[in-house]
């Protein structure tokens, strides 16, 4: 072990379109570098697996050097490496997973094998230290929507919802390019919808009486999707002018209203005073200050990390790796195996 008291830990993240390696120290950030392959996806209006490997298997030696050089340390110099075995995309989570092995058994140091979506959570503890247990969770990306209570981030996470659908970030993606904004539809989203008026009556799935009493924080937004478009087509065929502005602001409202709603909503039926928001998503603005607006209004202390660690990163896998050690956790093997749908309820593989 290192010679400082808190572990020094190196994080792998290649889940998705990411390749990231992140270095902490206990809950002090030391690194956190991050090589995109978004561009060439964005031609396709996706994520091409495939492609996706390819680009993290050319850049994760590069990105590795920044990250070591940007810490100031050696691979030697770390206490454990962690890496994102799941869930993701099966060809990119193997890269990643490789490449921690190589490196785990080049330098001799214990490797872990962790948890995407726990990751989501650990990392808002380089931004505001600890998390109090309990806390509610609400995470949400392109490909998760789902509400967490922890109890125990080192022991496992108990699920309380999850979308049943499309998740809020592909809503997002799928409304973009309805609109003709670019890939991926977040941030353009957010851009237009500041310019925008919230004018449009957009539905907010799964919250009638009858949806709540079987999906109480379940989430649905393929039908708010399908409205979206719907309503675009029809001024289209009416040879109207598509407010794109204003159609941004209403599904952005829509959007951020339902998972706000919910979250607060666990947070007060479990009687817990700390929701976190990650993922993707949390970097929206609107869902952060209405988020804000609501947990304020009930008492509820919000925690959010900056935009930057929202996205997927190697610093999150770092935080959980060094949140595993502190905790005594069993390193895995060399063996660990990736898995593209890791249940939520395993932080480690």
């Amino acid at each position: 072990m290192s010679t400082k008291t808190e572990p020094l830990v190196l994080g792998i993240e290649t889940s998705c379109d990411e390749t990231g390696v992140g270095i902490v120290r206990g809950h002090t950030l030391l690194a956190d570098e991050i090589a995109s392959s978004v561009d060439e996806h964005a031609r396709f209006g996706g994520v091409v697996p495939e492609v996706a490997s390819r680009a993290h298997f050319e850049a994760m030696v590069p990105t590795m050097q920044r990250a070591l050089d940007k810490a100031g340390v050696t691979l030697s110099d770390v206490d454990a490496i962690a890496v994102t075995a799941g869930p993701g995309l099966a060809g990119a989570l193997l890269v990643g997973v490789a490449a921690a092995k190589a490196y785990a058994l080049a330098a001799g140091k214990p490797i872990y094998g962790v948890n995407h979506l726990a990751a989501h959570v650990a990392v808002d503890t380089l931004e505001h230290g600890a998390l109090p247990e309990p806390a509610i969770a609400l995470l949400v990306s392109g490909g998760h929507s789902s509400l967490l209570r922890v109890d125990d981030l080192a022991g496992g996470v108990t699920p309380l919802g999850a979308t049943i659908d499309d998740a809020a970030g592909e809503a997002f993606d799928k409304v973009a390019r309805v609109l003709g904004l670019p890939f991926p539809g977040g941030p353009p989203i957010d851009r237009a919808a500041r310019e925008g008026h919230v004018a449009i009556p957009f539905p907010r799935g799964l919250t009638a009486p009858r949806d709540l009493a079987e999906h109480r924080f379940d989430f649905s937004f393929s039908g708010l999707k399908t409205a979206v478009a719907r309503w675009v087509e029809a001024r289209q065929r009416a040879g109207e002018a598509v407010p794109v502005n204003d159609v941004a602001a209403s599904f952005q409202e829509a959007v951020c209203d339902v998972l706000t709603a919910k979250a607060v909503d666990a947070c007060r039926e479990h009687g817990v005073e700390t929701l976190v928001i990650g993922g993707g998503v949390a970097a929206n603005s609107r869902i952060r200050s209405m988020a804000q607006e609501r947990c304020d209004k009930y008492g509820i202390t919000l925690r959010v990390p900056r935009p930057k660690l929202c996205t997927d990163n190697g610093a999150m896998v770092a935080a959980l790796g060094s949140h595993l050690v502190a905790a005594g956790a069993a390193p895995g093997s060399l063996g660990l195996p990736s898995d593209s749908a890791m249940p939520i309820t395993l932080v480690t593989a």
